[in-house]
């Protein structure tokens, strides 16, 4: 797997969870700087699963194919599930649900890494 986009995603990831928590602390609905942020994090992490699979195909590592490639797809739907609650809802808990959908893509890129390097 390409590591530095899988910690650039971390970071980046980090980076729009604390945004959120803050639009959320101060009872503000998700404004688009943030979805500018979910935008750019959309996009690499559709070139991590075009890439992911390219390197499962031609590696011989023993990877369990269906738990990387379902990891590989639920990282990339959770964002926008996140951000359409969060459009959905005006209150702080829009915002709220955003950040925690912030924070599970930085865990299932953790275990994506932790699936290919084992």
């Amino acid at each position: 797997m390409f590591e530095p986009l899988t910690w650039a995603l971390v970071a980046l990831s980090l980076l729009a969870m604390v945004y959120a928590v803050v639009l959320a602390a101060r009872n503000k609905r998700i404004d688009w700087p943030v979805l500018g942020a979910l935008g750019v994090i959309e996009v690499a992490l559709l070139a991590q699963l075009v890439v992911g699979i390219v390197q499962l195909v031609g590696t011989d590592r023993d990877v369990s194919g269906p738990f990387f490639v379902g990891y590989l797809i639920g990282s990339l739907l959770i964002l926008p599930v996140g951000a359409l609650w969060a459009l959905g809802d005006s209150s702080r808990w829009g915002a709220g649900a955003l950040a925690i959908a912030c924070l599970v893509v930085p865990v299932l890129e953790l275990r994506l890494h932790d699936i290919w390097v084992a």
